[in-house]
């Protein structure tokens, strides 16, 4: 068993959520995943001024936004018109989760997130391919990547990276599960509104990473690369998006 403390990674911002470093996490031959390559967070639309510029003083030049079209649209991403920042919008939602009645919540209303993550691996691979290639080949200054609450869609790229870095099951379980736990303050008006069979949606409950974690080893054998080659990376670009993190 690791001594890996996810509190460790967390980085205080005002008003962004549940942001934190993907460094510090043990992985294959003894050593942490490197800091300063990579942040994960909520969506920073609610964030002050003196945040987003801390966050570029902290070294972000690159801003992945991983929500759907219509949340993009309805809440506006500050980085977009930032001249100092690369942003892009990949969407890895189809629809507007915001909608109790949109087809993946009605889904979600009889099964775990972990189902909603094996759909997104499955019809959404060359996307989460786009977002890599973007995590590649970005290396001046540190990617951010965030979806509305850095949760799901955040959770699973942030699973990718690790297993590809050789994290431990436990280890990436334990990193999603504290999702909830830091976003709770905010999370927790959101739920007592929800219908009870779509409160579990604004949680980040173990078996919901666990599902996902299942797909990947049945289908790739626990091996993020082939997954990512299976969606049309290449093996060049995949060593290169390996090299940042393994060295």
């Amino acid at each position: 068993m690791s001594n890996y403390n996810p509190e460790s990674q967390r980085i205080i911002f005002e008003d962004l959520l549940n942001c934190r470093e993907l460094g510090g996490m043990p992985v294959a031959g003894n050593r942490l995943f490197p800091n300063g390559l990579f942040l994960r967070s909520g969506c920073p639309y609610f964030s002050s001024p003196s945040a987003l510029s801390h966050l570029k003083s902290y070294g972000v030049k690159t801003v992945i936004d991983l929500r759907s079209e219509a949340e993009a649209s309805r809440e506006v991403n500050p980085f977009e018109a930032d001249k100092d920042v690369s942003y892009y919008n990949i969407p890895l939602f189809v629809g507007d989760p915001s909608l109790d009645q949109d087809p993946t919540m009605e889904f979600l209303r009889t099964h775990h997130l972990g189902d909603f993550y094996v759909i997104m691996l499955n019809e959404l691979g060359d996307r989460i391919v786009k977002i890599m290639n973007i995590l590649r080949t970005h290396t001046d200054g540190i990617c951010l990547f965030h979806c509305a609450h850095g949760k799901d869609r955040t959770g699973v790229i942030a699973a990718l990276l690790y297993l590809l870095a050789g994290a431990s099951r436990e280890d990436i379980i334990l990193n999603y599960k504290v999702s909830y736990d830091y976003a709770k303050d905010f999370l927790d008006p959101l739920i007592a509104n929800k219908d009870d069979d779509l409160k579990h949606t604004l949680r980040s409950d173990a078996v919901n990473m666990e599902i996902c974690l299942d797909y990947i080893e049945s289908e790739f054998a626990s091996d993020a690369g082939r997954y990512l080659l299976n969606n049309g990376m290449t093996l060049q670009e995949l060593e290169e998006l390996k090299s940042r993190f393994t060295v």
